[in-house]
């Protein structure tokens, strides 16, 4: 049976159309070529190559396979490239052809339950998927006038983000946390347990064996069965670390399109802007702040600016940030912060404790939570963040022994209700808490903060 469009409901048609018409307008005929001038560093320049920026190019090697590259620069009359792989047997001269001058890549729902790597294919061992449709990986973000506002939670099951930090679908959340504190095992619980449609699930710059003890582990077969993961190892060049992000998005942007609301993972947006660090440094742009050229902090807003609500869907962005030295004020989590709409800090002090998920609740923000929770959960919520602040303060005093009972009723309300408000936050990693039973218990710890006050001294 054929799959063309032409076979699709209109609204399908109408949709595939559009994007059609303008990748026919921006296309460049196929059939231009240019020589290799000389190699520097991890580069090469090519004289007599007139494509756009971002084009795929193939170098023709003598006796090895075609080597793909992307143009990333220009340098006088030179088109600047960085190959996709090892510039083995390439030499002065060689034919360099233009192979795609607008990237896109093909989608469709047999992605789901897909594992593919930066170049959208697959490498799960599986049969490939019929896929009819194609989309932009540079798409353009949402206008600001075309986000509809953000007014439906997201059920995570997890109770420390539903009940003090709620996400809504479409909101764009940061996860700041160094390395080993629990980032993925959080990302696989979530991926598990939302009520997304489809998840998005995107490895930048991975380590080789962790990604199938991620797919094994942390997402198991029930995650996998509503997800496509994308991935990209450390070992792989900048250039395909970089592109899975704008493949892991595009992937997004066609489900969201297609009336879904996508849990879109990335992990991490680090590692996604080193990645165009090296990019930029190699292409010959001049190092700024602390080593990063200024197109990593404009290519962050593009890239996180694309996640949203539309009319037809949502794409709720989760981005883990891999702060350096735990120092969560460094140029990229500075800046991640301040684009996305809210951020759960990880700490590696609650992780060293057994605490899971880690999430140091007082340095953690939804700054759409007022728009999201009842006026009930959002009391709630700020009298348990009051409790918390109270111990954190006194906690010297508490641990030494020197805190006097009676000093504070706020700090003996969070003494005595301490042991049940860990128990609310900590949770096992295949235990679920849905949205009603997470606000049921939080109002039982207010209430009983209340009945605390109202008996002075029976702390």
């Amino acid at each position: 049976m054929s799959t063309t469009p032409f076979h699709l409901y209109p609204l399908d048609r109408a949709l595939l159309m559009m994007p059609l018409v303008e990748h026919v307008r921006r296309v460049v005929p196929l059939g231009i070529t240019g020589r290799v001038t000389k190699l520097v560093g991890l580069t090469a320049a090519v004289s007599g190559l007139p494509v756009p920026l971002g084009s795929v190019v193939q170098m023709l090697r003598d006796r090895e396979a075609p080597l793909e590259a992307e143009v990333v620069g220009f340098s006088g009359e030179e088109t600047i490239l960085l190959p996709y792989g090892e510039m083995a047997g390439i030499r002065r001269g060689t034919r360099v052809r233009l192979k795609q001058s607008v990237p896109t890549v093909r989608v469709g729902s047999a992605l789901l339950g897909r594992v593919i790597d930066a170049r959208g294919r697959m490498i799960d061992q599986k049969p490939a998927p019929n896929l009819p449709h194609r989309v932009d990986l540079r798409a353009e973000p949402i206008s600001p006038l075309d986000r509809p506002r953000i007014d439906r939670p997201l059920a995570t099951t997890v109770r420390a983000i539903d009940g003090l930090l709620t996400l809504g679908q479409g909101q764009r959340l940061g996860i700041f946390a160094g390395s080993g504190v629990g980032k993925s095992t959080l990302l696989g619980q979530l991926a598990r347990s939302s009520n997304a449609d489809v998840n998005v699930v995107v490895l930048i710059g991975e380590r080789g064996r962790e990604v199938l003890e991620f797919l094994e582990r942390d997402l198991g077969p029930e995650g996998l069965a509503r997800s496509v993961v994308v991935v990209a190892t450390g070992d792989e060049p900048a250039l395909l670390r970089l592109r899975s992000a704008f493949l892991g998005t595009a992937i997004a942007e066609y489900f969201r399109d297609h009336g879904k609301n996508v849990l879109l993972m990335m992990d991490s947006v680090t590692r996604f802007a080193l990645a165009q660090r090296e990019i930029g440094l190699a292409a010959g742009e001049p190092p700024a702040t602390r080593g990063y050229p200024p197109s990593v902090f404009a290519l962050l807003a593009r890239l996180l600016e694309r996640s949203g609500r539309t009319t037809a869907g949502s794409i709720t962005g989760l981005y883990t940030v891999l702060v350096e030295g735990d120092d969560t004020n460094e140029p990229i989590s500075d800046t991640v912060r301040g684009i996305l709409d809210g951020h759960v800090v990880l700490s590696r002090k609650l992780a060293q404790q057994n605490h899971f998920p880690a999430i140091d609740i007082l340095a953690s923000l939804s700054r759409l939570m007022s728009d999201l929770a009842p006026p009930e959960h959002r009391a709630a919520a700020g009298s348990l963040r009051q409790l918390l602040a109270a111990y954190q303060q006194s906690e010297d005093l508490i641990s030494i022994g020197a805190y006097q009972n009676g000093s504070n009723p706020t700090v003996d309300a969070a003494i005595a209700l301490r042991p049940m408000i860990q128990q609310f936050l900590q949770q096992a990693t295949t235990d679920r808490s849905n949205w009603l039973e997470t606000q049921s218990a939080l109002l039982k710890l207010v209430k009983m903060k209340e009945t605390l006050a109202a008996r002075p001294g029976a702390a």
